[in-house]
């Protein structure tokens, strides 16, 4: 499987961190792909750490565990950067993406040494301006279909507004404002 690409998210319960995981997975399923998109918790509860997975290849995934050295990592709430070690078996090829508004170098000094690429996106303000509340699912989302190049942006934006004219069949009104996520976040990637 030379082109499988493993994705790592962590969040806290509540934040959307499975929901994007399991968007991640039938959005890149629709696009013919073999996928993978679970998430790892026990009793937790509101605001607990948790942690979601993606798999994603041309080729069939017969692999059926946890993700233990990823390519790609999704940090949704920076605040477990003193919480967990989310480098833990990260490729030093790969490349992590934080919601953050502190500079990078903040961020990295947190890492415990990684040295691949570090990526950082505002995701609360992308979603307040975007949505008028806070779910910073939607632009880390965008953030990792961008880092990773799991699709290209206009196969990812169609097959996301499909998604969520499904998802918010009753209230379409939703619909517009994660679309402008989608957009601001890939827009906002720094």
């Amino acid at each position: 499987m030379s082109d499988l690409v493993e994705i790592r998210w962590h969040g806290r319960g509540g934040q959307g961190a499975k929901t994007a995981a399991l968007l991640l997975a039938d959005v890149a399923f629709k696009t013919g792909r073999y996928v993978q998109g679970f998430p790892e918790y026990g009793p937790e509860r509101m605001g607990a750490p948790i942690t979601a997975y993606n798999r994603i290849s041309s080729d069939e995934i017969r692999v059926h565990s946890n993700i233990y050295e990823p390519d790609f990592v999704v940090v949704v709430d920076s605040g477990l950067l003193d919480v967990v070690d989310v480098t833990n078996g990260l490729k030093e090829e790969g490349a992590i993406v934080v919601n953050t508004s502190r500079p990078a170098e903040e961020i990295r000094a947190k890492l415990n040494g990684y040295k691949g690429k570090l990526y950082c996106i505002n995701a609360r303000k992308v979603s307040e301006a975007c949505l008028g509340r806070y779910f910073p699912n939607t632009p880390m989302l965008a953030a990792i279909v961008k880092v990773s190049g799991v699709m290209d942006k206009e196969t990812f934006f169609k097959e996301m507004e499909i998604s969520f004219r499904h998802k918010f069949a009753s209230k379409p009104e939703v619909i517009e404002g994660n679309m402008n996520a989608l957009h601001m976040a890939f827009d906002e990637l720094k």
